[in-house]
């Protein structure tokens, strides 16, 4: 563990999800090859969709509502009704046929259990502190085995923009009921998830490597933002309150 700035009195832990307590990448992949093989089985014309055929459509829309970037599961079925529109389908079939592909997509997105071993380490935590989850993708953290560990999960989407932007760090202030200062929030971004806790106020801690990469300090060298470095350097007003590379390494604030 690396300590930046000295940890203030702490009265909530705030934890990330996707890459933070699990490896997302492989989950995402089996989520999103369930999707196409959905979407091929009732609509036999995205069989000739490109394998990153949503994400083109998503660039696109985003393009021109850019705000569709705060709301992820929006965005992915309006790019599935697009998808299909072009396709040739009717927009009742494009419409009703976003809105099954999406909830297909979802049950798979949240498809599996975090692992014992982060879930004791939860509990352990939960035994001093009140956890909650502040996320910018669309698990369901009760389908993945944070039901009873988490007071609450918050997502954009809404109107509520995800992090940087502070807005779910301040409605969980205000749900909790504590100064800024109080709340630690613990995520693999240093963009957002320690850019946005710190400029809500809150303290950070930098799960660096991200959850599943491997700590070595050539790919660590080459994958480093200009904000890292300067975490690293410690010239950044931005600054962790402290790096860990390993969840277990939360143990030291029991």
């Amino acid at each position: 563990m690396q300590v930046f700035i000295k940890p203030q009195a702490i009265s909530c832990l705030s934890f990330d999800l996707d890459d933070t307590l699990y490896d997302n990448r492989p989950i995402m992949r089996r989520a999103e090859q369930a999707l196409l093989a959905h979407l091929h089985d009732k609509f036999t014309a995205t069989e000739q969709w490109h394998a990153n055929e949503i994400m083109r459509v998503k660039a696109k829309l985003l393009e021109c509502h850019p705000g569709l970037a705060h709301d992820v599961s929006q965005l992915r079925r309006m790019a599935i009704e697009q998808g299909l529109l072009d396709a040739g389908y009717s927009q009742g079939q494009a419409q009703k046929g976003a809105f099954e592909a999406l909830a297909y997509f979802l049950h798979y997105r949240s498809d599996f259990r975090i692992s014992d071993t982060v879930l004791d380490l939860l509990k352990s935590l939960q035994q001093k502190y009140p956890l909650i989850a502040i996320t910018n993708g669309n698990v369901d953290a009760k389908r993945i085995g944070l039901d009873g560990l988490i007071e609450f999960s918050l997502s954009p989407g809404n109107g509520m923009r995800m992090k940087p932007f502070g807005d779910m760090f301040h409605l969980a202030l205000n749900r909790l009921n504590i100064d800024a200062h109080q709340l630690m929030h613990i995520g693999d971004s240093s963009h957002s998830d320690v850019c946005g806790a710190r400029q809500a106020g809150c303290q950070a801690a930098w799960l660096s490597p991200a959850f599943g990469d491997v700590d070595t300090e050539n790919e660590l060298n080459t994958t480093f933002t200009t904000l890292e470095h300067n975490v690293m350097n410690k010239q950044s007003r931005l600054l962790p309150h402290i790096r860990i590379t390993r969840l277990e390494e939360l143990k030291a604030l029991l």
